[in-house]
């Protein structure tokens, strides 16, 4: 996998995939070649069955520092009109947010420094966020006088609540990784040398599970946060269905009955 990128890293190791934004030189800046990679390697993750949980991290001492200022301003002056405009975001950034959403296998952010703008965006759009010290978070949109692009307005405001939400938005300040702790953006945080052996511990934890049912749930979860409580609730019956039928289903119960740990196929 690794000749087809340049701008990530792409390793599987007992079935987990980490993908690692690598221009640690320019802060992990997004530039459309690392976007398309990034779209790639979580369409690679989904494909192949020997990966059931993805560690999204940067290279060096940054998260991601989101796109580059100057890119975005050439890129405006580029696209003059309002046609032209009405797909860009749709064309390249809404891209990642649809491949992360579109992956049914957990997706653990280990944020190893700043995230910022479409960074954090990206942090944001993860499943699960582990956060170093070093960590910091910056919706900096406002800054360059728009709006987060790739979902933050969406994702945001589930995971903190609209009026945190809103705040971090309108004034684009940063917020340190133990304030990100406090208002639970972050799941945990921890030392900077024991950022990647925490995700690499969790993301082995995952994948030692049960594939299908943990698939299915993340897929019943964010389902649920649109329905009402009937149709959540027949929604969850009709995924149990398919659970259930599954040798993962009839392991479970056996090992406890026999009083040793579950030996999950993912089938």
């Amino acid at each position: 996998m690794s000749g087809k990128f340049q701008e990530i890293r792409y390793t599987v190791e007992d079935g987990a995939a980490t993908i690692t934004l690598n221009r640690p030189q320019a802060y992990n800046a997004v530039t459309p070649e690392m976007r398309d990679e990034l779209v790639l390697a979580l369409q690679e993750a989904q494909r192949d069955d020997a990966v059931n949980v993805v560690i999204l991290t940067g290279a060096g001492r940054t998260f991601c520092a989101g796109a580059n200022p100057r890119n975005l301003k050439d890129r405006i002056e580029a696209l003059p009109s309002i046609v032209e405009r009405r797909n860009e975001l749709r064309d390249t950034v809404h891209r990642v947010a649809r491949a992360i959403a579109q992956l049914d296998k957990p997706l653990i952010a280990a944020v190893n420094g700043p995230a910022a703008g479409g960074g954090m965006d990206i942090a944001t759009e993860c499943d699960i966020r582990i956060a170093s010290d070093q960590a910091k978070f910056r919706m900096a949109y406002v800054r360059m006088g728009v709006i987060p692009a790739e979902g933050g307005c969406y994702f945001l405001p589930r995971i903190i609540g609209a009026s945190r939400a809103k705040e971090l938005i309108w004034t684009a300040r940063s917020m340190d990784a133990h304030e990100a702790l406090r208002i639970g953006y972050v799941s945990r945080v921890v030392a900077q040398d024991d950022l990647m052996p925490v995700a690499r511990e969790l993301a082995q934890q995952i994948a030692r599970g049960p594939a299908v049912a943990i698939q299915i749930s993340k897929r019943l979860i964010y389902r649920c946060l649109h329905l009402n409580l009937d149709q959540a609730l027949e929604a969850t019956e009709q995924a149990m269905l398919v659970v259930r039928s599954t040798e993962d289903a009839k392991e479970g119960p056996r090992a406890w009955v026999e009083k040793r740990e579950p030996r999950f196929q993912g089938r």
